[in-house]
């Protein structure tokens, strides 16, 4: 029952919005059928004990008609000028009182003081009330000389009074309440949209960088030894087969983790498509390696105890390494020196990569396709563990990359 009352109350608020004009003529059209037609018949309602009968003027019919209208027709705008339509039935009432003429339309003035209560500016609410106290006391003396006592008439007419406003200051905190759950429903779904948004653009984010750690390292090796093979073939045959065996080692590497990574994307709900395993601390070994065979000698160095470190801090030092050994292979040539140092302290890990830039009179070879975001992955990396990055010319023409990486528990459960 209370599901079929929602919906039609549903109902009629919509047709209310298309025809506003519907309501307001069926309150007027109801107001005429139950309080002003029984004025027009004479002798209606005069029945009962003589000691409570009013004795009020009649007006001639077309004075009762006038004062009638006067009372009712205002009501047909009482939404969207509730101050007027009360202020007009207002006045009608005091002249229809001041002829000592009582009309059962007088039910319109608590109509309309309703409909202020409702609709109308709460500042205008106060002294519509003082009038109405005013206009009642009045009613209540007028009527009091029927033999109705003057407390009971003014308990009457103060308690519907009251009712009025009561009753469309409720309903006005109530529809209040209303269109504020509905604004937070639409604010939160739109935060939602927003959310979902922005996790997108995070994941995009993500898998961009790891393809670019990904394509560009490998590529850059590549690159090298395809250089280094091309000069070799001739004057030593071995060194150039030895280098194509590498590329083919590197590019069967970059493979298998561009499928691990279109895994995922492919199938986000297949927890064994997972970055698993993702390279840590202990490929770092063999990432020396794969950059000792494009030419530069590379010098890797740990300190403290690295493999209490977890999977995450570990691919973030991995690609730390990786990106700035690729960068060094790009810009300082296959001639430099790298250092690579890391360090696992107490509450920080420090990752360290230093080379010694090309060797005097050496111009290093240009590599195409360098996008630039290199050093931007690697701060937004390390910004994830709460980390900072320092770059920029090392001793010498070389160039050092320092990342330290915050490993203070989140209290949260995510990342520092």
């Amino acid at each position: 029952m209370y599901a079929r009352l929602a919906r039609i109350g549903q109902r009629l608020r919509q047709a209310d919005r298309d025809h506003p004009w519907a309501l307001d003529a069926a309150v007027v059209a109801g107001v005429v059928l139950l309080f002003c037609l029984p004025d027009l018949f004479p002798g209606y309602g005069n029945e009962g004990p003589r000691e409570h009968r009013l004795v009020l003027a009649r007006p001639p019919l077309a004075a009762m008609l006038a004062l009638q209208a006067g009372l009712v027709v205002p009501l047909l705008w009482r939404r969207r000028r509730p101050t007027a339509a009360f202020v007009t039935i207002m006045a009608v009432f005091a002249l229809q009182w001041s002829l000592n003429v009582g009309l059962r339309a007088d039910v319109a003035l608590l109509v309309a003081l309703y409909s202020l209560a409702l609709h109308g500016r709460l500042r205008h609410l106060a002294w519509s009330c003082a009038a109405m106290a005013g206009a009642v006391s009045l009613v209540a003396v007028a009527i009091s000389d029927g033999g109705l006592p003057i407390g009971d008439a003014l308990f009457f007419l103060f308690s519907a009074t009251t009712a009025a406003v009561a009753v469309g200051i409720a309903v006005r905190i109530r529809r209040a309440q209303l269109a504020g759950l509905r604004e937070r429903a639409a604010r939160l779904e739109i935060e939602r949209d927003q959310r979902s948004r922005l996790a997108t653009a995070t994941e995009r984010t993500r898998v961009a960088r790891e393809m670019h750690d990904i394509i560009g390292h490998n590529l850059s090796v590549i690159v090298t030894l395809a250089d280094g093979g091309a000069y070799a073939a001739q004057a030593a045959p071995e060194r150039g087969r030895e280098a194509l065996l590498l590329i083919g080692d590197t590019s069967r590497q970059a493979l298998g983790e561009l499928r691990r990574m279109l895994g995922v994307l492919r199938d986000q709900g297949d927890e064994a498509a997972e970055f698993t395993p993702q390279p840590g601390i202990a490929d770092l070994d063999g990432l020396c390696t794969r950059i000792r065979a494009a030419g530069p000698r590379v010098v890797y160095t740990a300190a403290g105890d690295l493999d209490r470190l977890d999977r995450g801090v570990q691919l973030m030092a991995y690609r730390i390494v990786q990106e700035s050994l690729t960068n060094t292979l790009k810009h300082a040539g296959p001639e430099t020196r790298a250092h690579v140092t890391l360090s696992a302290e107490a509450d920080r890990l420090r990752v360290r990569v230093q080379d010694s830039g090309p060797p005097p009179g050496v111009r290093p070879p240009v590599h195409p396709g360098g996008d630039g975001h290199g050093l931007a992955g690697i701060r937004e990396r390390a910004a994830l563990y709460g980390g900072t990055v320092t770059a920029g010319p090392g001793p010498g023409a070389g160039w050092t990359v320092e990342a330290v990486l915050d490993l203070t528990p989140d209290p949260t459960g995510g990342p520092t």
